[in-house]
């Protein structure tokens, strides 16, 4: 028996001996640069794309087995303006053999040196990524059974390894290269390295990233794992940091879990303050507006929860600072092909005209952009879809809001939709000492969007309102409104023929500045314009003023605006047509032997002066209605022609006087919202 043993011993390691000494010879007799046209046809053969090792090629088997090779390109298919898609400089990878009997994988050294991958895509939309390994018609015919083979939908097996050891990780100068044809655009990432650290299947990894991007720096340094004995299932830890730019720094740290199975993730992220300007001035980039204020977008910062898979996404504790406003939001959405979203928006403040262009300038598009502007015809037409898959659920606070010179304080407002019906309820603001309310109503099931929607003002201080939205001060008073408006499109000209609704407007307690209708009443010298002006501005102080007004089919209608003043009634009626942005109006003023003005209904005779507004929102037109003047005069016993004759001006001064009435009359008009 001892016998047997000892031979059995030599015969082992003599066995052994023959392994260790063929694993040392072999290399020195078997020139494998021979086998190199085999290994490229190989290859290519199983790409369908050129492969060649330009350099040499090396193998060893004890006591490191190992490859390397330096020179290798792989090339891309014809039609592309790079000749090769992938090209290595030098590859060398070493590994301890008999340690990988027992599934214990001892790796020396993995080195990649100056790998250089180009993508690429055609103007006609093809990429250098397609097709390879078959041809692409081929791919395209992949049968039934091929796409539902045996591995395809199944998890990751774990690598049939018990243990990992790698003593050099590396990836040095490495470039990636993005060029699409069909925007005209190339994009480099250069100086890319990466070293990995202590890698193992039981300990953190280390990981050291640098490169460059668009000519600045971008580095991501810290830990990820352990990832355990079975890669691809468990929990990996992760905690890394990322600098870009001189400017962004960014922490990532949390946990991925099963990520060949449920792919879950459990992050936090927080991104310290940093300069957008700076940034894109770093990436040689222009803002895309120009701001009217040029200290806006200096100091932006994040933090935020994200947690989530593949099939549903939470977004929790976030906060958001920009420049001097603060965001608190949260959302969630899960079942990305019919997305349900629920998300809420806490803002403190934020004026958007700082963020906005300055008055008269408008974005930074080039010249070439705004000639080629695309004709109404070949605009592209909306595509609704998404949203008719989108169920919605939301809210919107704001504390103080600034938006085209319009003030707003404790802005909520809540959405909700689904199957292409959203709705907004409530809507509710404060507005210059008064407060507003609405509910809308979107309808997207059809081509065309349906808007619907109802507005609810009180207590509005009109004259700062109309100052800041307009910049005209022509109205002072106290504004209470009512108004319902539906329309059908998605562009001014669908909506402007669909208009329709109604709506009352009343101003209590106020003034027309500009005018004085009373002295024009008084004196038909200054209603031409001919009278002397006096120090004070003129206007018309009102106790009343009530404009009723119906919508129909872009033409807003109001059958009886009235205005009620010590001494004056003024009534108005007539159309604004939104579509041909032309006005027909007929204005009549009367003096009245009376102080009262809200509430008094009686009637009271007087001298009437009617005017007619005419022409379009652009150039008004007034004139004087003598015609019913005269008419109404006769019927009410009102002076007669000889006597009025007295009030008005020579023939040799009506031409003028019109035309200074007309100035006037256009300037005030120019203040309101059709004349803007």
């Amino acid at each position: 028996m001892k016998k047997a043993v000892k031979w059995l011993l030599i015969v082992g390691g003599a066995l052994f001996v023959l392994v260790i000494a063929a694993l040392l010879i072999i290399p020195m007799f078997v020139n494998v640069e021979h086998f190199k046209p085999q290994i490229e046809k190989l290859v290519s053969d199983a790409t369908g794309r050129p492969f060649k090792i330009g350099g040499s090629l090396d193998l060893s088997l004890f006591p490191w087995a190992g490859v390397a090779f330096s020179d290798l390109h792989f090339g891309n298919p014809p039609g592309f303006q790079e000749k090769d898609m992938v090209t290595v400089k030098s590859f060398e990878v070493r590994a301890k053999l008999f340690p990988l009997l027992s599934r214990d994988l001892q790796v020396k050294r993995f080195v990649l040196d100056e790998p250089r991958i180009v993508l690429e895509k055609t103007k006609d939309g093809r990429n250098n990524l397609e097709g390879i390994g078959r041809p692409a018609q081929q791919a395209a015919r992949k049968s039934p059974e091929e796409k539902g083979g045996p591995s395809e939908g199944k998890p990751l097996e774990g690598l049939p390894i018990k243990t990992l050891d790698v003593g050099e990780f590396a990836i040095k100068n490495a470039s990636l290269v993005l060029i699409d044809h069909a925007k005209g655009t190339r994009q480099e990432i250069t100086k890319a390295n990466l070293r990995l650290e202590d890698v193992s299947l039981d300990r953190p990894i280390q990981l050291a990233l640098s490169a460059q991007m668009l000519g600045q720096p971008v580095s991501i340094e810290g830990h990820i794992g352990p990832v355990g004995s079975e890669p691809g299932k468990g929990t990996v830890p992760l905690a890394l940091v990322m600098k870009a730019l001189g400017e962004i720094k960014a922490e990532v740290q949390g946990t991925i879990t099963d990520l060949s199975e449920r792919q879950q993730f459990d992050l936090a992220l927080e991104v310290t303050s940093f300069s957008p300007r700076k940034v894109l001035a770093a990436m040689g980039q222009a803002l895309p507006v120009q701001t009217a204020d040029p200290d806006v977008l200096n100091a932006c910062d994040l933090k935020v929860k994200l947690k989530g898979n593949p099939q549903s996404v939470s977004i929790s504790e976030g906060s958001m600072g920009l420049d001097d406003s603060r965001f608190a939001f949260s959302a969630d959405a899960k079942d990305f092909a019919a997305p349900q979203v629920r998300f809420n928006l806490d803002l403190d403040k934020i004026d958007l005209d700082r963020y906005l262009p300055a008055a008269g300038e408008k974005g930074m598009g080039t010249e070439a952009e705004k000639k080629t502007e695309l004709p109404k015809t070949a605009q592209k037409k909306a595509d609704y879809a998404p949203l008719r898959r989108l169920v919605l659920d939301g809210s919107v606070k704001v504390g103080e809001l600034k938006a085209h010179g319009v003030k707003i304080q404790d802005l909520y407002l809540k959405v909700s939709g689904r199957n292409g019906r959203f709705l907004l309820d409530p809507l509710t603001l404060k507005l210059y000492d008064g407060d507003l309310s609405g509910v809308g109503r979107l309808d997207v099931q059809q081509g065309l969007p349906k808007t619907h929607f109802e507005l609810n003002a009180q207590g509005i201080q009109a004259g700062p309102l109309l100052r800041d939205v307009l910049g005209k001060d022509f109205l002072e008073g106290m504004a209470k409104a009512r108004v319902t408006v539906d329309m059908i499109g998605d562009d001014a000209e669908n909506i402007k023929q669909s208009l329709n609704g109604k709506g009352d407007l009343l101003f209590t307690d106020g003034a027309v500045k500009g005018i004085d209708l009373p002295g024009m009443v008084r004196n038909a010298q200054a209603a031409f314009g001919l009278a002397e002006k006096g120090e004070k501005p003129p206007k018309t102080d009102f106790s009343e003023l009530h404009a009723p007004f119906t919508i129909t089919n872009g033409v807003v209608n109001t059958p009886e605006t009235s205005l009620m003043s010590p001494l004056l009634r003024v009534t108005a009626s007539g159309d604004a047509d939104l579509v041909k942005e032309a006005l027909d109006f007929r204005v009549e003023p009367k003096f009245v032997a009376t102080l009262k003005g809200q509430e008094d209904t009686m009637a009271h005779s007087g001298v009437m002066v009617p005017v007619l507004v005419t022409g379009s929102f652009s150039s008004p037109r007034f004139r004087p209605d003598l015609k019913g003047m005269l008419k109404k005069g006769l019927e009410e016993g009102l002076p007669q022609p000889s006597e009025l004759k007295k009030l008005l001006p020579s023939e040799g001064t009506k031409e003028g006087a019109s035309e200074a009435l007309e100035e006037k009359a256009k300037d005030l008009m120019k203040g309101l919202p059709l004349g803007r």
